[in-house]
């Protein structure tokens, strides 16, 4: 009886059990399917990002100035980390962290599933990561910009962010072009969070384009070697110098000093060095401008490279102010090329206020002073050009040779270029150009020419004769400006020396601005400092662009047989 009671008890029981695990059963196939589904799908199933590869930067001649290379990034998911796995020793030293370090990134997220532990690792590192095999801890592929010139091109080609988006130059100016779009698609990870199939591709990755800038990578570290060594022996608190396409207003070498790495990540304390000071700073350009005055005269008077103007006696009072000659010299009697040559400040503050004040000022805004160029360059400045003076013609006086006014590198250029261009002014650009672009007629071909053979004469026998180039003729202008003091007035220990010019001066084919900020070596005029600089940098030119020399034995200029005494004076 006792053994047939146990029998039944026993029959029971494991009907109960059956039907339990029967009913479990059927409850997850039938009744919690979707969930346990859903749930399943969700550990393993995961949408994950395509990085789009972005476009590459090339100079004119195909040479890579930026690339995008696969790299990994090494991420966390705190939920799946055990911070007492005996691996985890390994990973910080592979990171280069403290094993602390490590633990509180996990502590302090503990409520995500992504964190990333570092960006753009070595593949060495990668490597290591991956044969650790730690749960929670993953790589993801991803892209990091490289940039083969260096510091070479840093200013003009700028940099890109942790995440490839563009924050600085015309990778910034170019992003839209060069980014491209990321992609998504659907997959399946192991729980090591490799992928093991991809369900589906949600949306397809494009890649960015290519852009082919017109920058020579040649000419690019031929000018900035020549800038480095003349900061470097003038002592030199910074320069610019740029090289402009006469014709077609593309910029083939934009350099500074000093420079920066793009390759390492810009700490907040080296941002000041990563601005491209050929577009974004102004400075007061001097002498520089005395050219710009002249050509301001001979538009709207009859005033001529012949016109003879009385400098005696090297000052001229103007209200309660003295204008002066450089040095307090006493140039006498001057014609309008000799006034250029000599770089006199009397010669151009007559002629200047010979005329409306207002024609200056417009002068100088056609050249395209006062506005920016429209490179597009990110952060490029427009530099300063006031209404005209009403308050005294001192102002106007000074602003006739380079004061009371503020210019860039950039814009002085393309206003040299004109000169060249048969009185056209042109947009520069960073692209490489296929075909002569238009552009506004600024001053007629007669005038352009007048122009160049008076610049070609400052070379020739002016103050510009350290920027000859052996085998050619050149043509340009020095200036020289005394830098504001920082409790007002001008500081006469602190100087800007400038250079502008064309090359060669027969058939132009560039036009060169050199700008050396502050040279404390003892030279600091422009005829000194910039001018060799810039024959540097335009031999080189000549040089890499096959350019045929153009040398021909020149000419004085001529006064109609009457000896320099006896010279008619127009301007007392």
């Amino acid at each position: 009886m006792k053994f047939k009671g146990r029998y039944i008890f026993m029959g029971i029981a494991f009907l109960l059990v059956v039907s339990g695990l029967t009913w479990r059963v059927v409850n997850l196939h039938v009744f919690e399917k979707r969930f346990l589904q859903n749930e399943g799908d969700r550990r393993t199933i995961r949408v994950v990002g395509t990085p789009a590869h972005r476009g590459m930067i090339l100079d004119r001649n195909g040479e890579p100035l930026a690339i995008s290379t696969p790299v990994n990034s090494v991420w966390l998911n705190p939920k799946e980390f055990n911070p007492d796995d005996p691996q985890l020793l390994a990973l910080a030293a592979a990171l280069d962290i403290s094993l602390d370090q490590l633990r509180n990134k996990a502590l302090l997220n503990s409520a995500k599933e992504f964190v990333y532990l570092q960006r753009h690792v070595s593949p060495n590192v990668a490597e290591q990561v991956k044969r650790l095999e730690i749960p929670g801890v993953h790589l993801k592929p991803e892209y990091r910009r490289f940039y083969p010139a260096g510091e070479v091109a840093a200013h003009v080609v700028g940099f890109t962010d942790l995440d490839d988006q563009g924050k600085e130059g015309l990778e910034l100016a170019l992003e839209n072009a060069l980014a491209g779009s990321k992609g998504r698609k659907k997959v399946v990870k192991d729980r090591q969070g490799h992928e093991v199939q991809i369900l589906e591709d949600l949306q397809e990755m494009q890649s960015g384009q290519d852009v082919v800038l017109s920058v020579d990578q040649r000419l690019q570290y031929l000018a900035y070697r020549e800038l480095k060594a003349a900061v470097a022996s003038s002592k030199a608190k910074a320069g610019s110098a740029i090289v402009l396409d006469v014709q077609t207003g593309e910029i083939l070498a934009m350099v500074n000093q000093p420079s920066f790495n793009p390759n390492i990540r810009i700490k907040p304390e080296d941002v000041a060095r990563c601005r491209n000071r050929a577009v974004t700073d102004k400075f007061e350009p001097g002498s520089v401008m005395k050219m710009f005055s002249v050509v301001n005269a001979m538009q709207h008077s009859q005033v001529t490279a012949e016109t003879l103007i009385n400098t005696s006696p090297g000052r001229i009072m103007i209200g309660k102010n003295v204008v002066k000659e450089i040095d307090d010299k006493d140039l006498g009697i001057l014609s309008v090329a000799e006034v250029l040559q000599t770089s006199s400040n009397i010669g151009v503050a007559k002629l200047t206020l010979s005329l409306p004040a207002k024609n200056l000022v417009e002068t100088y805004s056609k050249f395209g002073f006062g506005s920016t160029t429209g490179s597009g360059f990110p952060g490029e400045s427009s530099g300063t050009l006031h209404a005209p003076p009403r308050d005294g013609s001192f102002v106007l006086a000074t602003m006739a040779f380079g004061y009371a006014m503020s210019v860039t590198p950039l814009q002085l250029a393309q206003a040299f270029a004109v000169f060249g261009a048969g009185g056209v002014k042109r947009t520069p650009t960073f692209l490489k150009q296929s075909d002569i672009p238009a552009g506004e007629e600024v001053i007629d071909h007669v005038l352009a020419q007048q122009t160049m053979d008076m610049l070609s004469g400052i070379v020739e026998e002016g103050g510009g004769a350290k920027a000859k180039v052996v085998g050619y003729r050149t043509a340009g202008k020095t200036g020289t400006s005394r830098k504001l003091a920082a409790g007002g007035g001008y500081n006469k220990h602190s100087h800007v020396a400038v250079f502008a010019g064309l090359a060669p001066a027969s058939h132009p084919r560039f036009a060169i601005v050199v700008v050396v900020d502050d040279p404390t070596a003892g030279l600091y005029y422009g005829s000194q400092v910039a001018a060799p600089l810039f024959s540097k940098i335009a031999a080189g030119a000549l040089r890499l662009f096959n350019v045929p020399p153009d040398m021909i034995e020149n000419q004085k200029l001529r006064v109609a047989e009457v000896s320099k005494n006896e010279r008619h004076v127009d301007y007392e």
